[in-house]
């Protein structure tokens, strides 16, 4: 299944995604949902900027819980940074504006407030985890101050209404997975899907690859002369699929995709 996840309308280009598709073409994955081919408009609900009216929709079954949801003007500046002011620390949103009565709208977006407690979960790869989404990142956002759907409720919505089972994802977003897990369990969600945060490729600074930096892309290593076979291989090693990096197609990737997965 094929999701386009570009939820923020500001960052979102037609020709990013024309390159996403035309690198899954080359590396030989064809999604049995979605878009496929020639860069061309596929289901809506497999297109974030489409799925407009399903996220309303939980977002009134929210609300119908009972659960507080506010509106919030507050930018990055007026947020607390858990532990000081370490860049490794993650921004924390105190809860500011839950009693000012904002209406969402322009310049105003829109908050769910988190209750203490603990989530716990065990990673596919990283073994037992416990966080706590209200110390980590305090009310979560919901919509943002320009009207787009954030990534963190966009994802938890069409996990649920696609009946994805496993996530596999970098470790960079580890943290994200207590707040996803209870947002799903508000929404309804008795079980919540199965995680697996793999290692990242990084610089020798330890800084990891963005393309904010221009960092090499799929699309250069193919003009570098680099095969998709090495290339999947590589990020199957990567995951966890496999023991160690060898030559693979997309094909040989299905019998390693089964239940249990290898690391499971």
């Amino acid at each position: 299944m094929l999701r386009i996840e570009d939820h923020d309308r500001g960052r979102s280009r037609a020709e990013y995604e024309e390159a996403l598709l035309d690198d899954l073409d080359w590396l030989g994955f064809a999604p049995d949902e979605g878009p496929t081919g020639e860069f061309r408009r596929g289901p809506a609900t497999l297109r974030q900027s489409d799925s407009g009216p399903r996220y309303e929709a939980a977002l009134a079954q929210l609300r119908a819980s009972g659960l507080h949801l506010y509106g919030c003007d507050c930018s990055r500046r007026t947020m607390d940074r858990e532990g000081g002011d370490r860049p490794d620390q993650e921004t924390r949103y105190a809860g500011r504006c839950r009693e000012r009565g904002l209406a969402p709208g322009p310049g105003v977006g829109l908050r769910l407030q988190i209750e203490p407690g603990e989530e716990s979960f065990t990673d596919l790869i990283l073994g037992p985890q416990r966080q706590e989404p209200a110390r980590q990142c305090g009310d979560l956002l919901l919509r943002d101050r320009l009207g787009n759907w954030t990534y963190q409720f966009a994802v938890v919505v069409d996990d649920m209404s696609q009946g994805i089972t496993h996530v596999i994802r970098g470790e960079d977003l580890l943290a994200s997975t207590g707040r996803q897990i209870l947002l799903a369990r508000l929404l309804g969600r008795a079980t919540a899907p199965r995680f697996a945060h793999h290692c990242l490729i990084r610089h020798p600074s330890g800084e990891k690859l963005s393309k904010a930096n221009r960092d090499t892309s799929i699309r250069e290593l193919r003009a570098a002369g680099h095969s998709a076979a090495e290339l999947i291989g590589q990020a199957a090693a990567g995951s966890g699929l496999v023991a160690a990096p060898s030559d693979l197609t997309a094909t040989d990737l299905r019998g390693l995709f089964s239940t249990p997965l290898p690391f499971e």
